[in-house]
């Protein structure tokens, strides 16, 4: 184990690091783009320093003003949204949030998107050269308006010619945002790492509905929305399982991340670091008490680094319910 210095003693810390490229981040726990806003919104409630990285709201080339509401709606173990990407536009975010984020020791990481491959390029290279960002992830689950609106992210060849243009922009970090609502999300992971993917991300939103009953209409003005949150857990799970064995790069999980426990099964499944997002609608220190909580279980089952859990599980034995706190 590492050894750090508090106040009055000195305690073993297990090391929490892990690498993406040549981007070293502290520990494994990152906001989800589009739950913590630009940062500003949570700085009140936690010290953002603590945190293993920041991925902020979703950018785009101009502003968004997005969906009209409602557009978020409470389902059952989760919920909707059809927000519809609204953000600020990649140079008002340049010039009036990224100053404000230079203060604190924490990782930066821009989601991009784009409804053209040219749309991401663009947004890349500005941010490449913008100072102050770490990393760009690259949400896929875009529609692609020269093809018909399919998502880049349903198709292995559209998902590596995304990766492939954006690599050629920029030296940052690319993680590419991979979205479940396809066949075979392993295949898409394997594309876009031969394109030049330093990491994947996943899952985003899976497609869903709900509708009043009484008056017989859908309860988004978008009809369907992006549904997240407990609910999707076991399915970001398996997911992110099959990818971690498909692919080299390091593997990023998200989905109905509420508590440490949560986190814990990402990590043992072969997620290098974990994204929370709904939870920080519920608790805005939740990813605070789930870093706590892993570091806890490490040092509680004796394991000297993050690594020796990534990846662990043990498949074809008994499994116990036993001995992991919910964080």
């Amino acid at each position: 184990m590492t050894y750090s210095a508090d106040r009055e003693n000195f305690k073993t810390v297990p090391d929490m690091t892990l690498r993406i490229r040549n981007l070293l981040l502290k520990n494994p726990v990152w906001t989800a783009s589009g739950t913590f806003g630009y940062g500003e919104e949570y700085s009140r409630y936690l010290d953002l320093g603590r945190l293993g990285a920041l991925v902020v709201k979703g950018l785009s080339m101009d502003p968004r003003p997005g969906n009209p509401p409602p557009r978020i709606v409470e389902t059952t173990a989760g919920m909707l949204n059809a927000v519809g990407l609204q953000n600020i536009g990649v140079h008002a975010f340049v010039a009036e949030k990224l100053p404000w984020l230079r203060q604190y020791d924490v990782p930066v990481i821009a989601n991009v998107y784009g409804e053209t491959i040219d749309d991401y390029c663009r947004v890349s290279e500005i941010l490449g050269h913008a100072g102050g960002v770490h990393a760009l992830e690259v949400n896929i689950s875009c529609p692609n308006v020269q093809q018909g609106g399919v998502a880049f992210g349903t198709d292995p060849d559209m998902a590596a010619e995304v990766v492939r243009r954006v690599r050629r922009v920029t030296e940052l970090p690319l993680i590419v945002k991979l979205t479940p609502n396809v066949t075979d999300i392993a295949a898409i992971a394997r594309s876009v790492e031969a394109s030049g993917a330093d990491a994947v991300s996943l899952i985003n939103t899976l497609t869903g509905m709900a509708v009043d009953v009484e008056t017989r209409r859908p309860l988004l003005k978008n009809v369907t929305g992006g549904l997240s949150g407990p609910a999707i857990k076991p399915v970001a799970l398996r997911m992110v399982w099959q990818v971690a064995k498909a692919v080299k790069i390091p593997v990023i999980g998200i989905g109905g991340i509420m508590n440490a426990k949560d986190a814990l099964e990402f990590l043992i499944v072969g997620a290098a670091a974990v994204q929370v997002g709904t939870a920080n609608f519920v608790d805005p220190v939740a990813c605070i008490r789930i870093l706590e909580g892993i570091e806890d279980y490490l040092k509680r089952h004796d394991l000297d680094s993050l690594g020796d859990l990534v990846g662990s599980l043990r498949t074809g034995e008994p499994v116990s319910l036993n001995g992991v706190g919910g964080g």
